[in-house]
């Protein structure tokens, strides 16, 4: 059991942890989620060698690749929560986001800080183009820009990525348990046998 969460830890710290670091510090590529499926790809390598349950190392690789995707995004939240700086840009342009009902994106004009980004939080279904909305963006280049979310919305991101960090290290812990009592073990049957065959033989030699 130890095993199976220290290897989850490592593996969820390496995927998130790149996240948070490229949002926060770069290089940039760090908060693309490449390198946590790298990470990810590893544990399931590892689990398989192991002889772990091929359901458990399924379910881990995809809650793997959703948390690979979901900590940027949630790192951009919350680098631009501490330093974003919040300016007005010129809707240029609203359509609707298909297969989410109510949701719509706005492509705006901002100055040279925040460039031309289509954003969908504080877009509402009033906007329209010519509108002004504000967006909040990274002085530092990193975090993208993007409108200005719901109250509550990022510590509801924040748990999900809790969630679902939580979630990973149960089940690498579950498979690598899983993987150790799937594995055979040595039988002491013919060792114990072969001795008592032994001592057999040697009393017999020795009454004669």
């Amino acid at each position: 059991m130890a095993e199976g969460i220290g290897v989850g830890c490592l593996a969820c710290a390496a995927t998130v942890g790149a996240g948070f670091l490229g949002m926060w510090h770069g290089p940039a590529r760090l908060a693309t989620g490449e390198l946590g499926l790298v990470a990810v790809a590893a544990l399931v390598l590892y689990l398989a060698v192991l002889g772990a349950g091929r359901i458990l190392i399924a379910l881990l690789a995809v809650l793997g690749a959703c948390l690979a995707f979901t900590a940027p995004d949630i790192a951009a939240g919350i680098v631009l929560d501490q330093r974003g700086r919040v300016e007005s840009a010129v809707v240029a342009s609203v359509q609707d986001v298909t297969g989410r009902a109510g949701r719509h994106l706005c492509s705006v004009t901002g100055t040279v800080a925040i460039g031309d980004v289509r954003v969908w939080r504080g877009c509402p279904a009033s906007v329209a183009p010519g509108d002004t909305v504000p967006v909040v963006y990274d002085p530092h280049g990193l975090a993208p820009a993007r409108g200005i979310a719901a109250a509550g919305a990022l510590r509801r991101g924040e748990l999900r990525l809790a969630g679902l960090a939580a979630g990973f290290v149960a089940v690498s812990a579950v498979a690598v348990v899983r993987s150790f009592r799937m594995s055979p073990q040595p039988s002491v049957a013919p060792a114990l046998s072969a001795g008592l065959n032994a001592r057999h033989s040697g009393t017999s030699g020795s009454s004669r």
